[in-house]
């Protein structure tokens, strides 16, 4: 039954799968990150916190929105980004000639927004890229949070005062974690971008077909 083209995990297992990798990394993070903060709170003379605890600091908020924020800008970028640029050549754009672009549209109901139209229609049209946006927003939201928190944790330890989100935000450090995570995603991008005009991975959708020439554009 299990291998049925109409079981559960055959029709969710990309999804399942990565849910899966992202638990197991975030269980890691968790972990290490709290035998790593605690070490810190050790060596600063500080008593060491339980796991519930760590869970709410800022050592862990701000590192996991940190990336997350990054991850959506990414893809919300990339989203948006895709739909005018070109890159010719590469498996990752859409074709040069518009007259090359053929949509694929199974038939079936149509999604409900289309049905009804006007301004559900306009924001079903662009919900990806607002769904991106909201969530790169609510994890940016989290990441200043988390950093401000952390910041002050530390600031504490050390006998200083406590300093105030805006201020937080308007430090060097604040924008230095987030540079350094957002240059990367775009340098991520632009890897997949390049790398696929040459480059092939036999029955993968984010490759050309192993003969196609390099010159062509998109999948």
């Amino acid at each position: 039954m299990g291998n049925e083209p109409s079981s559960f995990f055959r029709r969710n297992g990309l999804s399942l799968m990565l849910l899966a990798l992202f638990a197991v990394f975030l269980s890691g993070q968790v972990w290490s990150g709290f035998l790593v903060h605690n070490a810190e709170l050790l060596d600063a003379g500080a008593v060491p916190e339980s796991l519930r605890r760590y869970l709410a600091s800022g050592h862990f908020l701000s590192a996991t929105f940190e990336n997350w924020e990054s991850e959506f800008l990414q893809m919300g970028m990339y989203v948006l980004l895709t739909v005018g640029l070109r890159q010719k050549g590469s498996a990752e754009s859409r074709p040069l000639d518009p007259g090359e672009e053929r949509e694929r549209v199974e038939a079936g109901t149509r999604p409900w927004p289309l049905r009804r139209g006007g301004i559900c229609k306009v924001l079903y049209a662009n919900s990806l890229s607002l769904a991106y946006a909201l969530l790169f927003l609510l994890s940016f939201a989290g990441h200043a949070g988390g950093s401000w928190l952390h910041k002050n944790e530390q600031r504490v330890m050390q006998g200083q005062a406590a300093i105030s989100l805006f201020e937080h935000l308007c430090s060097a450090r604040f924008w230095f974690e987030s540079m350094q995570n957002w240059q990367s995603e775009f340098l991520a991008v632009l890897s997949i971008v390049v790398l696929s005009i040459w480059l092939r991975q036999d029955k993968s959708p984010q490759s050309k077909p192993l003969h196609a020439p390099t010159s062509q554009t998109g999948t």
